[in-house]
């Protein structure tokens, strides 16, 4: 055979082929489209500890039965204003430097004097091609020295109170850099306002998109809305076993210092918790009200939603009727849940986690690109059903004073740095005392281990502590994963109560 018998005949292989690949190839999803990327919503509450969900039925039913949920999720700050820094910044309070809600150490100033608007959750989403929206609180003290139209960067909708925050009437708002002053009519009600303003954002056009929607409510005083104000009459806070704890002897001096509740200061703990629950009733419509809203617009079921807290709230444990800042699980421990596509219903996370994850996670789902000071880990395995080798083992947690503790008030809770495991709370205070609880057999934290276990328990649990504090970047995600140190005590003997023995 020829050359050119050879170049025909493999000519003739080509074309008989042909039909073939065209077969193929009509087969195979083409390359040049792009999945579409799912939107991302997250409803951050404000003060709401765990507990008390299933009393509101759109967020039970749309979140609780809907989603998956974390049963140790963390805050790495107990107060607004850090905490709410670290889930724009995905940085642990030592690293962004927001260390309280007021300048010069914190607060919005803090914020907007060092920069940090210039790269956060909002820049990440909108560089990756999201439409972004802020609505509802930002950070304590906004906008503080920045004029009262300022719209930070990164959000292309922008719907924030610069007055009277709490209040949820008579506040003025940031619209998009033109400030708008709302009166006291039912309809003019801060969470509803908000509500239909993101019911408006999620239902126009058809770009991916992400919305912070950030209620003020349960936060105190925690007005709610006129049609609610009936609800919950004759409810009382929880009592648990810590409730006006007893027996306070092994604690630190500032909560020794502390007297017991008495009956008026429990009655009006009780008036507190349920003008809470009214004014998450607003919260609880305004989660309804989006879901609808995404539905009609043919969204829902491209769009993944978050619902937690900024921090959680004391009502009577451990002897604070009302207040926040500590770090007994009370302050610390948060709801989170999450619906979206391919999270099964219903389904517990165990894996110790924190909101510091939560911008990780959305840029995740977005395909944003994260900056290197990044220090928390994207969710995303976890919400699938996986966890990834070196998952997380310690979250830090820091509360920084703005001043000395005052010698007149030994109750005040001094600075601190604390490590919450899977099973184990330890704290070091700036005074040199501890806490170490076990709370695979004291769930409620009513016996401080601190004095009772050898020093090298707590030697070993310092290092690993050191660690944290002084972890940056990726280095926080080496820190976090190292196992924390085993002891063991004796049974817990809780005078008046038999504590369950399985953890939290």
């Amino acid at each position: 055979m020829g050359k050119r018998d050879t170049v025909l005949n493999a000519a003739r292989k080509a074309l008989c082929l042909f039909p073939l690949l065209i077969l193929v190839s009509a087969t195979v999803p083409a390359a040049a489209e792009a999945p579409r990327r799912p939107n991302v919503v997250l409803i951050l509450v404000d003060d709401l500890g765990m507990g008390d969900l299933e009393k509101f039925p759109n967020i039970w039913n749309e979140f609780v039965r809907s989603g998956a949920g974390f049963s140790r999720f963390f805050v790495p700050n107990s107060w607004c204003c850090p905490s709410r820094a670290s889930i724009l910044r995905s940085q642990y309070v030592h690293s962004h430097g927001v260390l309280t809600n007021t300048a010069p150490k914190g607060g919005f100033g803090k914020f907007y004097r060092d920069d940090l608007e210039r790269s956060t959750i909002g820049t990440w989403m909108q560089n990756a091609g999201y439409r972004t929206g802020l609505m509802g609180k930002y950070l304590n003290h906004y906008p503080g020295p920045a004029p009262a139209t300022h719209v930070p960067r990164g959000w292309d909708e922008w719907h924030v109170p610069v007055r009277r925050l709490y209040d949820e009437y008579g506040y003025t708002l940031n619209e998009n850099g033109r400030v708008r002053a709302y009166g006291s009519a039912p309809e003019d009600y801060l969470t509803d306002v908000l509500s239909a303003k993101a019911d408006a954002f999620v239902s126009r056009g058809d770009d991916p998109f992400f919305l912070y929607l950030a209620p003020v409510a349960p936060h105190l005083p925690a007005n709610h809305a006129l049609r609610h104000r009936d609800a919950f009459t004759g409810y009382t806070a929880p009592r648990p076993p810590s409730f006006d704890q007893e027996d306070v002897a092994a604690e630190p001096l500032w909560l020794r210092s502390r007297k017991r509740l008495t009956p008026e200061r429990i009655e009006r703990t009780d008036e507190i918790y349920r003008d809470r629950l009214r004014a998450m009733l607003g919260v609880d419509d305004m989660v309804g009200s989006l879901v609808r809203s995404l539905r009609a617009a043919g969204k829902l079921d491209d769009t993944y939603l978050f619902f937690g807290s900024d921090n959680g709230f004391h009502l009577g444990q451990h002897r604070l009727g009302q207040g926040k800042t500590t770090p007994f699980d009370e302050s610390i421990r948060v709801p989170m849940f999450v619906r979206g596509p391919g999270i099964q219903p219903g389904r517990t996370v165990t894996e110790v986690a924190s909101t510091v994850d939560l911008a990780p996670t959305f840029a995740g789902l977005a395909g944003a690109r994260l900056p290197g000071f990044v220090e928390g880990r994207s969710l995303l395995p976890l919400l699938h059903g996986r966890t990834p080798t070196g998952w997380r083992r310690n979250v830090l947690v820091e509360f920084h004073r703005p001043g000395k503790a005052k010698p007149a008030a030994p109750a005040r809770i001094p600075a601190y740095q604390a490590m919450r495991t899977a099973r184990h709370t330890f704290v070091r205070y700036a005074t040199g005392e501890h806490q170490l609880y076990d709370l695979a057999s004291d769930p409620y934290q009513l016996r401080n281990l601190a004095g009772r276990v050898p020093s090298s328990v707590i030697a070993r649990f310092e290092r690993r502590l050191d660690a944290l504090v002084a972890c940056s970047g990726a280095s926080c995600r080496v820190a976090d994963a190292a196992s924390p140190p085993e002891f063991s005590v004796p049974p817990p003997e809780i005078k008046g109560f038999v504590l369950p023995r399985s953890a939290l």
